[in-house]
């Protein structure tokens, strides 16, 4: 995909706005020239205008190098096909045998929803609403809302709700974990295969599609087309200047829509586009973030401390804790699944909750040179914290499939409701932190008068 660096518009000569025009411009995205359409950049704040923009490139923020904006080809009905794919899949998925295992001569086979409904009748009701919702119900609304909106926008004619969808949309997106579930699902086959005959059933391979036309229909969003296709875009505030940040200048960018609002005498506002309420940055955005790191921290030890799982062969119990699993599968010669579950449940929740309590520390000592590579950190941790419920869907799937009494069964531990806290708590404390304020402090003479150079146009080959 090609990128565009988003540039200062008043290096490209665009006049600045004038009173009496209209409040929105109706005319596409992609062919206006006297209209700035600026941009906030949600990660470091700077203010630029958008370049147009061809099918296939993005823009990308001059100063973090933030995508601002993807253009796809055929954007609406992209998105349609694949979301209509996906909840074909989805429906096979759950309307089949999941895997079914034989061991000496006594089996048993799941179905998909049971991954969630076994763990209720061992009182695990909070880790169950945990599994289906991220696996199943969220992922099911968000192509349901995509198919809705993009309904309305084939037809030039936004279907009734289309705005609080489209604002749902990209708070769902973090909390579906079907590509994980998908991981979890062959670590517990893995495991399995060693004890007992596995067979895998269509709503296995039906899940694994779901999963990736899921991945493919989030990518295929274009945000901002999808947007101006609802409502426009309303002009540029007045006075508003690129190539500075725009608290600066009393601005805020919505996180939601991305339009660029003016903000009251109290720091405060209101999105004239979607309606999101504004702030400069999160409100107590650093206690909110320590108070659940603080929290996590804390679930981490039970989590580690008492068994995940008890696994029952030939009437004798035994208890596994997350660090005695990866060493059982070492045992067994299992090296990567091991280093899958280590990673996963040991060094990304640890090094989320260092990553996150060091850049709240050091947020006030950044400055342009070191910035950068924190944002590039904060970006990181964002990424890897849901990873870490694959031993959470370890455990879901193990206990609905081996049910087979005192011969072989397993049940869940109370450390599988701790660790799931673990998860989305770091999650949370990932989403509450504002990476703008790694940014927010004054640069040096020198370092703001090179940011007052104009920023060149660059186009890049497609990668990948």
């Amino acid at each position: 995909m090609g990128s565009v660096k988003a540039v200062p518009k008043r290096y490209l000569g665009v006049p600045s706005l004038t009173r009496g025009e209209p409040l929105v411009d109706s005319h596409p995205p992609e062919v206006r020239t006297t209209r700035r359409r600026l941009r906030a950049c949600h990660e470091c704040d700077w203010l630029v205008a958008l370049p147009p923009l061809r099918p296939g490139e993005k823009a990308d923020c001059p100063r973090c190098g933030h995508t601002l904006a993807n253009r796809h080809h055929q954007p609406a009905q992209r998105s349609m096909a694949l979301a209509l794919s996906a909840l074909i899949a989805l429906m096979l998925a759950v309307s089949f045998p999941f895997v079914s295992f034989s061991v000496g001569g006594i089996g048993n086979r799941i179905e998909l929803s049971q991954t969630a409904t076994t763990l209720i009748g061992f009182d695990q009701p909070l880790v169950a609403i945990a599994v289906i919702l991220t696996i199943v119900v969220l992922p099911a609304i968000y192509l349901l809302g995509v198919v809705w909106l993009q309904a309305g926008l084939m037809q030039n004619d936004p279907l009734p709700a289309s705005r609080g969808i489209a604002r749902s949309l990209s708070h769902l997106h973090p909390w579906m974990m079907a590509d994980v579930f998908i991981i979890g699902a062959l670590v517990s086959l893995i495991k399995v295969a060693g004890m007992a005959e596995v067979e895998l059933g269509l709503s296995f391979w039906a899940y694994c599609l779901f999963a990736l036309l899921l991945l493919f229909t989030t990518q295929s969003l274009d945000a901002d087309w999808m947007w101006f296709s609802l409502a426009g875009e309303p002009l540029a505030p007045e006075g508003s200047r690129t190539g500075d940040t725009a608290a600066a200048q009393g601005l805020a960018g919505c996180a939601t829509c991305g339009l660029v609002n003016r903000l009251d005498e109290r720091a405060h506002g209101q999105c004239r586009r979607c309606g999101d309420r504004l702030h400069p940055r999160l409100p107590h955005s650093l206690q909110r973030t320590w108070a659940l790191l603080a929290t996590a921290a804390l679930l981490y030890v039970p989590a580690n401390l008492y068994p995940i799982m008890t696994t029952t062969s030939l009437g004798q119990s035994t208890p596994s804790t997350i660090i005695g699993g990866v060493v059982e599968l070492i045992q067994m010669g299992s090296w990567p699944i091991a280093v899958v579950i280590f990673v996963a449940s040991v060094i990304v929740p640890v090094g989320k909750l260092v990553a996150l309590a060091w850049l709240c520390l050091v947020v006030k000592r950044s400055n342009e040179l070191n910035a950068i590579t924190r944002t590039r950190l904060y970006r990181l941790t964002e990424f890897i914290g849901r990873w870490s419920m694959v031993d959470v869907f370890v455990v879901a799937i193990l206990v609905a499939l081996i049910r087979a009494g005192a011969l072989m069964s397993i049940t869940p531990g109370p450390a599988a409701l701790a660790f799931g806290g673990v998860v989305i708590t770091t999650m949370l404390a990932a989403m509450t932190f504002d990476p703008r304020l790694i940014w927010d402090p004054p640069l040096p003479k020198s370092q703001r008068q090179q940011n007052g150079q104009p920023h060149k146009t660059t186009r890049q080959g497609a990668h990948g």
